[in-house]
C-alpha cells in the first residue's frame, strides 16, 4: 500500500518537472529580446529617444536605412509604422517589459 502512494508521489512530482519546463521553455527572455531590438534598430548610438504608449514602442532613430524591420517583425512585432524618423513598433504587452529592459542596458 505505501508503495504506491509511492509510485504516485514519484509520478505527479516528475509531471510538475515536466510542466515547468514547459512553461520555462515558452517564457520570453526580455533581456535577450531586447538586446535584439536595439540590434535590430541599429544599435545604441543609432537611437536618439523611444517611449512606450500603450501597445506601441515608439523610437526615434538617426538613421531610418539600417534598421532591419523584417528582423523586428520575426521578434513578434504586430506592425510598423515609419513617419521620417521615428518607428512605431506595435508590440503588445511586450512593449512596456522591453522598454524596461533597454533603460536598464544603458
Amino acid at each position: 500500500m505505501k508503495v504506491e502512494y509511492l509510485q504516485y508521489l514519484i509520478i505527479i512530482v516528475v509531471l510538475v518537472l515536466i510542466a515547468l519546463a514547459i512553461a520555462k521553455s515558452k517564457r520570453k527572455d526580455f533581456k535577450l529580446e531586447a538586446n535584439k531590438l536595439v540590434s535590430y534598430l541599429g544599435g545604441r548610438k543609432n537611437i536618439i529617444s523611444y517611449e512606450v504608449n500603450k501597445s506601441r514602442f515608439i523610437v526615434v532613430v538617426n538613421d531610418v536605412s539600417i534598421v532591419n524591420k523584417d528582423g523586428i517583425q520575426k521578434m513578434g512585432a504586430q506592425g510598423i509604422v515609419e513617419v521620417d524618423n521615428q518607428l512605431k513598433i506595435i508590440f503588445g504587452d511586450d512593449a512596456r517589459q522591453l522598454k524596461r529592459q533597454i533603460d536598464d542596458l544603458k
